[in-house]
């Protein structure tokens, strides 16, 4: 009798156990698999001058070196940034002639983009969807002179054949207006760059979010009170801050500009202040 009660218990307990262990379809699994995966992988892709370039020596630093460390773990930062080119120039390189047509602007031929956009636009290594690109130019086209010339219709052609590239590999670009360099007007720190109202307009035009760099970067060196100043960038809170010009940036100088565009990437709710740390 004992032996067949100690049975029939064997049978009930069994499937209780099954019932137990299944998961229903509405409920969320608890998988090891499940709770350790990771954000995906971002790119941020920068283009632009001096001001944002890596360093090749102690200085001139750009801005987009120290941007990097400001982001979570799952963003790159890929600085493509070349000193002393024009939007042109970055793109075209050596293409770009001295002679201008009829139209003022300087002539290219051919037209085949520099090994740094082609790169970019490389399927397997470049730009992907997801990614991020920064464009900042505007000090070094306005040089009256080719190569590095451009006027303002080429200048908005150019940012937006860069825009609606990388929106047709689902890449999110971001335009900013050329950083100021330090030019004081008695106490305060004021405007000094062109292409403003061209990269404005072109950002609203193709629905690109616009950072006014300049703007913001005068207006940092007032809070920092940097004016007025006697044309001396080697000491003092100038040359922490510059090189021993009006335009380029110490790494500290450099840092604190990063800084700047990543609260406007929160203030302006870009989603790329997401991946902010």
């Amino acid at each position: 009798m004992r032996k067949r009660l100690l049975a029939l218990a064997v049978l009930i307990a069994v499937p209780m156990i099954v019932s137990t262990g299944s998961v229903s379809a509405d409920q969320p699994s608890c998988s090891p698999a499940a709770g350790n995966q990771q954000a995906a992988a971002v790119k941020v892709w920068l283009a632009g001058d001096s001001t944002m370039a890596n360093p090749r020596s102690g200085c001139p630093v750009g801005w987009g070196s120290q941007f990097d460390p400001l982001f979570n773990d799952n963003v790159t930062v890929v600085n493509n940034a070349v000193a002393g080119r024009s939007i042109q120039t970055w793109l075209y390189e050596s293409n770009v002639t001295a002679t201008k047509d009829s139209a003022g602007e300087c002539v290219v031929s051919p037209k085949t983009y520099a090994q740094r956009w082609r790169d970019m636009l490389d399927p397997a290594i470049g730009m992907k969807a997801g990614d991020y690109l920064m464009i900042q130019f505007g000090i070094n086209d306005g040089d009256r002179n080719c190569p590095r010339h451009v006027g303002s219709a080429r200048y908005r052609e150019l940012l937006t054949t860069m825009a609606t590239a990388a929106k047709a590999r689902g890449v999110q670009a971001i335009f900013l207006t050329p950083v100021a360099a330090i030019t004081c007007s008695g106490n305060t720190a004021v405007g000094n760059r062109g292409f403003l109202t061209e990269t404005t307009q072109t950002g609203s035009a193709g629905q690109v979010p616009v950072i006014d760099l300049h703007k913001l970067s005068y207006t940092l060196y007032n809070t920092l009170k940097l004016c007025p100043n006697d044309g001396d960038y080697t000491k003092g809170a100038v040359g922490a801050f510059f090189c021993n010009d009006h335009t380029h940036f110490e790494a500290a100088g450099a840092l604190q500009i990063a800084r700047v565009v990543a609260k406007a990437l929160r203030d302006q709710r870009i989603s790329l202040a997401n991946h902010l740390k």
